[in-house]
């Protein structure tokens, strides 16, 4: 009964968790074409720990803070790091729709993943589910259009993958570490890391220096200069630190009171909130190899989902225990 209240509560706070991520994107993707990422990364991450801060005071206090772990705490942040940052800069140029599904690779990397450093078993049928993913994300990366024929860098549509690989280290690494420490503590290790690493951006690259000349619009989005923000996105800015909040809190309490493989494919949810800002806010509407490719992906990561269901029924069976 623990451990199927623990997973009830996990998917709870993973849905809460990707409602705030798709919220956070369409933002972070409206305020694009005026602001440097790491401006925007410095700003929602200045609000966000003041929201962090409050939920450590509720679970404890400043002595959550404490660990014996720090190097490890400062790993998982830096992946988090790179994952938010390459796929921000890549909704600066794609589709957001596009982005979301090809980072939507994370959940079934996060169940390979689970093999070596969590011990977690995975079946060949889980496996092969997650190849068929994969194959998924190969035909959004549209291999038999020339470099001609696209609208973006191929490199640009690798961000949101290599978004997804370092996401899923950071959630694994958040599984293992959850042991001991809280979800408001492991959040606000990841706020202090992300004002870092976005002031360290602004004292090199504040001025806009290495963003002059420069085409490829996810590397302006990256590098262009601080400005003061205009009085009318204050509002959206403040609601990108609250998403920042809900979404460290969320996520790392998901991941640390349920397992890996019974959260990640809740993540899916992401994919028709993405679909959904993406019409309603931006006009986008995913194409027939984008569409293909969420298929793919998201009926990977239900199927892997549901034979984990079948799995665990089937264990807590007294007559029989084979997987």
């Amino acid at each position: 009964m623990a451990q199927r209240d623990s997973s009830t509560l996990g998917i709870f706070f993973i849905l809460i968790g990707m409602a705030a991520i798709s919220v956070n994107d369409m933002l972070i993707k409206q305020l694009s074409g005026g602001y440097p990422l790491h401006q925007l990364v410095f700003t929602r991450s200045s609000i966000g720990i003041l929201f962090s801060i409050v939920f450590l005071q509720l679970e404890g206090g400043w002595s959550l803070l404490k660990t014996s772990t720090p190097g490890l705490h400062l790993l998982r942040a830096m992946m988090i790091v790179i994952s938010n940052m390459s796929f921000f800069a890549a909704i600066a140029v794609l589709p957001l729709a596009e982005t979301t599904a090809l980072f939507f690779a994370a959940p079934l990397m996060i169940t390979l993943l689970s093999i070596p450093i969590l011990g977690e078993k995975v079946g060949p049928m889980r496996l092969s589910a997650v190849l068929v993913g994969f194959v998924g994300v190969l035909i959004m990366q549209r291999p038999w259009q020339s470099l001609a024929d696209t609208d973006v860098n191929r490199i640009v549509l690798l961000l949101p993958v290599l978004a997804a690989l370092t996401y899923a280290i950071n959630q694994v690494m958040t599984r293992k570490l959850g042991v001991s420490s809280k979800a408001s503590a492991l959040a606000i290790y990841i706020q202090v890391t992300f004002i870092c690493v976005s002031s360290l951006f602004y004292l090199v690259a504040g001025d806009g220096r290495y963003a002059e000349g420069v085409e490829n619009g996810a590397v302006v989005f990256l590098l262009r200069a601080w400005v003061w923000p205009e009085a009318t996105d204050w509002p959206l800015l403040i609601g990108l630190g609250f998403m920042s909040a809900i979404v460290g809190y969320c996520l790392s309490q998901a991941y640390r009171v349920s397992s890996a493989a019974t959260v990640a494919p809740f993540e899916y949810v992401g994919l028709p909130l993405a679909v959904f800002w993406g019409f309603v806010i931006f006009g986008e509407l995913p194409d027939l190899a984008v569409t293909l490719g969420i298929i793919l992906i998201m009926g990977a990561g239900l199927f892997v989902f549901l034979r984990e269901r079948a799995l665990a029924r089937r264990i807590t069976r007294p007559t029989n225990m084979r997987r």
